[in-house]
């Protein structure tokens, strides 16, 4: 079981950039932490999602 954002997730063995395609997230505007490490946007295809991972997922919001 994977954490994200607080709530366990069925994502052990996912790539990180296949989970957040399946979960609707646009990776241009959001910030992907995992365990307490930024993950560079360029990594998110080859960083496997492990049992134990716990993910941050900041979206950014623009506003004014």
């Amino acid at each position: 079981m994977v954490i994200i954002n607080g709530t366990p997730a069925d994502a052990a063995g996912k790539t990180l950039s296949a989970f957040l395609c399946s979960a609707g997230y646009d990776t241009k505007r959001i910030a992907v932490e995992q365990n307490g490490l930024i993950v560079p946007k360029a990594e998110y295809d080859s960083v496997t999602l492990n049992d134990g991972d716990k993910i941050e997922i900041v979206s950014f919001v623009g506003g004014g």
